[in-house]
Order: C-alpha cells, then structure tokens, then sequence
C-alpha cells in the first residue's frame, strides 16, 4: 500500500487480487445481494485510490481497507432499503455425513442464517468481522473506532443474541 500511496497506482490490482474475496464476503453477509456486493467493492478501491495519501503505515492495510468498507456500506445503506437476506455459503453435499444428519446440518445452517440476520445491523457487521472474516479485534477496534475492549463486549452480546434468536427459531420450527 506504501508504494500504491507513493504514486503506484498500477501496485492497487495486487491488493485487489489480494483482498477482493474477503471483503465481496463481508459485504454479501451484510446485504445479501451478490450484485450489490461487488458493487461495493468496487466502490472500496475506488475510494482507496482515490484516498490512498491518507493511509497511515502504523495500521494495517487490511483494517483501513474495512473502515473504508465499512464508511461505503452506511453510505449506500442510508440510499436503498435494507435487506435481511443472507447467502447460503455452506457445502451441503458432503457425502462423509449421512443423509439425514446433512439434513439437519442443513436446516440449522438456514437457521443461523436467518437468526444472524434478524440481529440489528451493528451486532451483524461485528459479527461477520470476527466470525467470517477473521479480523483481529485490534482490527476490528481500528474499523468501528472504538477501543479493543468495546469490541470484546460487542461480539460477546451479539454471539449471545444471536444463540438466542437461533434456539428462538429452531423452537418456532419445532412448534
């Protein structure tokens, strides 16, 4: 990124190469929608590009890049209405369960994709940060400008709502 900031703009396509899944990710748990998703991260580089002088070297790329991510979803969020639909990411074909325990893989994974995504949009986005992306929460603490501790606190009540909305809908299943 030093080199992108110091005028090597062509240096960007590796960060994108680099980074494009990770952040399409973070942004298809968040929406929902596949295209709104790459637009999204199209929309991320062009911000870095376009704000590359105001990267510091004291954070890592990958947390700046996430705030930026995270600056460009309020920005469209506040333009269109929001979705609760998730992805199905998961691989249900295994063949090394039996069939009826794929079933109920199946099922809890639909499951906790609706119970994650019934959760109030700031729980989520820790959430899929922590969760599915993998971000430190010294990152994560960069990306929502808050102190290490507050992110501890957040991915804890939001794991706990979320356990509490997926027996809720397990047990409205059942009923």
């Amino acid at each position: 990124m030093m080199e992108v900031r110091a005028g090597s703009v062509g240096k960007l396509e590796a960060l994108f190469d680099r980074h494009y899944r990770a952040l399409f990710r973070y942004f298809l748990h968040l929406t929902g929608n596949r295209a709104a998703s790459e637009d999204l991260v199209q929309e991320v580089f062009f911000r870095i590009l376009k704000y590359r002088h105001t990267y510091q070297p004291e954070t890592t790329f990958r947390a700046w890049m996430y705030q930026i991510g995270r600056n460009v979803y309020m920005d469209q969020a506040g333009k269109r209405k929001p979705e609760v639909a998730l992805p199905e990411t998961a691989d249900f074909g295994s063949t090394e369960m039996p069939a009826d325990r794929q079933l109920q893989h199946k099922e809890e994974t639909v499951l906790l994709h609706r119970a994650l995504a019934a959760l109030p949009k700031e729980k989520r986005e820790v959430l899929v940060m922590s969760r599915f992306l993998d971000l430190k929460y010294d990152e994560i603490a960069t990306v929502l400008k808050c102190e290490v501790g507050t992110v501890k606190v957040r991915v804890y009540r939001a794991m706990r709502e979320l356990g509490d909305r997926f027996f809720a809908l397990g047990g409205e299943r059942a009923s």
